[in-house]
């Protein structure tokens, strides 16, 4: 008896399992990747890779970085890039500290004016790179050099925030229940994090929601695909790139107040090269710099990868500033690397139609051979 198939062969009633999508992909890499790392540097080294309150000092560390990450990550789905992110950072830690001590202000009234601060770059060069079609890089550089101008302008001296009520939220610490290590003399010592964590690991909750179950989000991940077909689709995608720089300033705001959460202080050399670390960690992360692709949980855990091979690089000896900056571009040039190996295969369909045409074994077929 000769059983009946579906059009495409199949069995009726069994569903064809989906492909794993290239975001699912990357993203799996990417936590793959952290997980083995932290697990090796837990084997090989020991010591503070099994101290629980250093693995969340990454967090405590570099809570600002997840949020500017988050912001550069809105940016590089819709094909767009954000390099004033530090200097924005910078001004912002600044301005809030000479209004906090020298103009007697509130905490409250500090948060506004770093979100102010923050909303008036996205929208400015939202603006110009959306409704004026001018290269984003060009508008986002200038926007770098204008934000560390404003910020000597500001106050040519270092300064170090002194209000009571911000101290007083800058020195708190939220303690994890049950998780911690004992010290020399065999006492318990609970693990701690910052408040910045906090808003941090907010700012990725809020971000993933809008990505995922927006229309915005939606409208993102189209416009930075194909922008004709989008526009074709009745997409907005001027407002769309309008508002993914808008959002990306907010984002540099917020991280900059939480930059000033972890130090305290304001400086013109505050977030150097925060830019390029949050660029870093997004691509680590699984977002193409053509757009289109990237995910908010893999940014997360590219800030993680890039801390934590970081602080294997000095576990080893190696203290020296220019080994982090080796191991780091390495690492960026990896997984850049892993990405366009992926997406050609699943593009072309097989790693043997990527090979040229004399390495190809006799009798081997590809997509070319068989037109």
């Amino acid at each position: 008896m000769i059983r009946k198939r579906g059009l495409n062969n199949e069995t009726p009633g069994i569903k064809k399992k989906e492909p794993i999508s290239s975001i699912s992909l990357l993203l799996t890499i990417t936590i793959s990747t952290f997980v083995a790392m932290y697990v090796i540097a837990m084997i090989v080294w020991g010591g503070g890779f099994l101290n629980p309150q250093q693995f969340l000092d990454i967090f405590n560390n570099n809570a600002f970085l997840i949020v500017l990450a988050c912001g550069l990550t809105v940016v590089m789905i819709a094909a767009g890039i954000d390099i004033s992110v530090g200097g924005i950072t910078a001004l912002v830690t600044m301005a809030c500290v000479v209004y906090l001590d020298d103009k007697g202000g509130s905490v409250i009234g500090s948060m506004a004016m770093a979100l102010g601060i923050g909303l008036a770059f996205g929208l400015f060069q939202g603006f110009l790179i959306a409704y004026l079609d001018i290269q984003p890089f060009i508008v986002t550089l200038a926007g770098m050099f204008f934000a560390k101008g404003m910020t000597t302008i500001v106050s040519v001296a270092p300064r170090t925030a002194t209000n009571e009520a911000f101290m007083a939220i800058k020195n708190f610490r939220i303690v994890i229940p049950g998780i911690g290590s004992y010290g020399k003399a065999g006492n318990f010592i609970p693990a701690r994090i910052e408040p910045g964590v906090i808003v941090a690991l907010v700012v990725v909750a809020a971000i993933f929601v809008v990505l995922k179950w927006t229309r915005f989000g939606r409208n993102l991940y189209a416009v930075g695909g194909n922008h004709q077909s989008a526009r074709m689709l009745g997409i907005n995608v001027k407002r769309t790139k309008f508002f993914s720089y808008l959002l990306c300033g907010l984002l540099a705001g917020i991280g900059g107040y939480v930059y000033l959460l972890h130090t305290g202080a304001g400086n013109a050399s505050n977030a150097t090269a925060a830019e390029m670390q949050a660029i870093a960690s997004a691509i680590i992360g699984g977002s193409l710099l053509t757009g289109g692709v990237g995910s908010v949980i893999g940014t997360l855990f590219g800030v993680l990868s890039l801390k934590t091979i970081s602080n294997i690089v000095i576990a080893s000896g190696l203290r020296e500033p220019y080994w982090q900056s080796i191991t780091t571009g390495l690492m960026l040039c990896f997984f850049i690397l892993l990405q366009s190996v992926i997406l050609a295969v699943r593009e072309k369909g097989g790693i043997i139609t990527m090979l040229p045409r004399w390495l190809i074994p006799k009798g081997r077929k590809t997509a070319d051979n068989e037109q």
